[in-house]
């Protein structure tokens, strides 16, 4: 089983999409999907066809798309759910009916004679129609033993494929999740999968428990997406697969940040900013001792290099950095501070987050400038002006004129909102000497009223992978996102200027 790769399953357009608020269009469904199978998971759950014409489309659509993954649809064990796999031309069915006495009685209201036949009825009937099975046993890990492994053995002479534990409430134990396995692996010959639910924050440790107890498969999500708590996230699972048990599989971690922001963006879900791997802060350090650590050596505070999943290390200013980290921070910047200089700017951003600020690129680079009286920050990037045209019924225009190293330039895009337009605007002027994702819009009021002054931060990311932020305050919203943005933009350059003449 060492040698062998395990299996990923990805169920981000299935589980993931029942995540509650979450609703993708065909159109985006697909997107993802391609997404994933780019990224090399071996299977794609591609949705639940039963649901809606819109979902038979788009998993139809997944299906003919010519993706390297097998494509896979949810049934229940049903005739008409399965018919419906088929109407989309799918080849692989995942079909499970609950097999846990608190489900038989209060949800399926049928005896464990009648969940029995049902099983081994769909499994017949999707084999007869040429499919690929994989039968899940709902609420495995709360099921009366014995009954569950009948019920695996049954379907085993029925014809499935491959067999799926799930622990549907996320109710099981790594230690608990074993025995399952050894339980049912002792019973049959099929290949295992593992779909655990992060309700107690262990589905990745349970999913782990069971692929080395002899699980072959696990199913999971991109960022542990799902019902509930979620389902135990790719990322965490793969890399701790290959950093910490030293197993293989198919899935080019290299992707793992880019695939992660596509699908958040994509289905509306923010990641939060400390989840390992994929979180904002996984790779970035504030405190004077860590990054003084990092500067000398990364593995001093990092299992990882930030690289093998996309991502690049960042350091942030505020009251717990030194000044070994401010240092390293502005001579990314081209900025080499006396020590005196040194000491004075790191007194002074310590003084700004006091007050409970955080600290932007922005910031950090106009106190060294005002303490260095540095004429280095002259904008290259300026604005002129900009107009907006929006309101019901109306698509929200932007127009944008800037000036860019004494040259005018002018673009105007549309966008979700009057923001959103504008930025897209900036975004693609600049697109030629500033390339740029925004990575992260925050938007606040500092005063009450319909007036308030709204304070905008942004942080966005060059091709190289630097992040830099900004912020700036307004009465309109427009405005102070607009000038944040350029302010952003400027300081992306300013690296970009010191990367070109070195």
């Amino acid at each position: 089983m060492s040698e062998e790769k395990v299996r990923i399953f990805d169920t981000t357009l299935r589980d993931g999409e029942q995540t509650p608020g979450v609703t993708v269009t065909p159109e985006q469904k697909v997107q993802i999907a391609t997404r994933l199978s780019d990224l090399g998971v071996d299977a794609i759950e591609a949705g639940f066809p039963i649901v809606s014409h819109g979902e038979m489309q788009a998993i139809k659509t997944i299906v003919n798309s010519g993706l390297k993954a097998e494509i896979c649809g949810l049934a229940r064990a049903t005739e008409t759910d399965i018919d419906a796999a088929i109407k989309c031309d799918l080849k692989y069915v995942h079909t499970f009916i609950a097999t846990s006495d608190i489900h038989m009685k209060f949800k399926l209201k049928m005896t464990r004679e009648q969940v029995l036949e049902r099983a081994v009825h769909a499994v017949e009937y999707a084999k007869k129609h040429g499919l690929a099975v994989e039968f899940s046993a709902e609420d495995a890990t709360r099921s009366d033993r014995p009954f569950l492994l009948q019920v695996f053995k049954a379907v085993e002479q029925a014809g499935a494929d491959r067999l799926d534990i799930p622990d549907t409430v996320g109710y099981a134990t790594p230690q608990y999740i074993t025995q399952v396995v050894n339980d049912v692996r002792a019973a049959t010959k099929l290949p295992i999968s593992m779909h655990c639910h992060d309700d107690f924050g262990l589905a990745v440790a349970n999913s782990i428990a069971g692929i080395n107890a002899g699980a072959a498969c696990a199913h999971v999500t991109i960022n542990g997406l799902g019902e509930r708590a979620g389902n135990a996230s790719l990322e965490e699972f793969v890399m701790a697969l290959q950093c910490l048990y030293n197993k293989k599989h198919n899935i080019k971690t290299q992707m793992l940040y880019e695939t992660s922001r596509f699908v958040s963006n994509t289905m509306g879900i923010i990641v939060q900013p400390n989840k390992a791997i994929i979180g904002e802060n996984a790779f970035g350090h504030e405190s004077g001792i860590h990054t003084h650590g990092i500067l000398n050596n990364p593995l001093t505070y990092e299992p990882i290099s930030p690289e093998l999943v996309g991502r690049k290390r960042w350091l942030q200013a505020g009251k717990h950095a030194g000044a070994h980290g401010i240092n390293a921070m502005l001579a990314e910047f081209g900025i080499t501070p006396t020590e005196e200089q040194l000491k004075l700017i790191v007194e002074k951003q310590k003084d700004v987050a006091d007050k409970g600020k955080a600290i932007t690129t922005a910031d950090l680079l106009s106190i060294a400038g005002e303490v260095m009286h540095n004429a280095q920050f002259e904008e290259k990037f300026k604005l002129y002006d900009f107009h907006i045209v929006t309101g019901m019924n109306i698509i929200p225009t932007a127009v944008v004129r800037l000036n860019a190293e004494g040259k005018d330039l002018i673009s105007s895009e549309t966008g979700v909102g009057p923001v959103d337009a504008a930025l897209k605007a900036i975004q693609k002027i600049a697109a030629d000497v500033a390339s740029i994702k925004i990575r992260e819009y925050k938007l606040d009021s500092i005063t009450g009223g319909s007036d308030a002054l709204a304070e905008v931060s942004v942080k966005v990311e060059d091709k190289n992978g630097n992040i830099v932020s900004a912020r700036k305050a307004n009465e309109d919203i427009v405005v102070a996102s607009v000038e944040a943005m350029m302010d952003a933009i400027n300081k992306v350059l300013l690296k970009k200027v010191l990367y070109s003449k070195s």
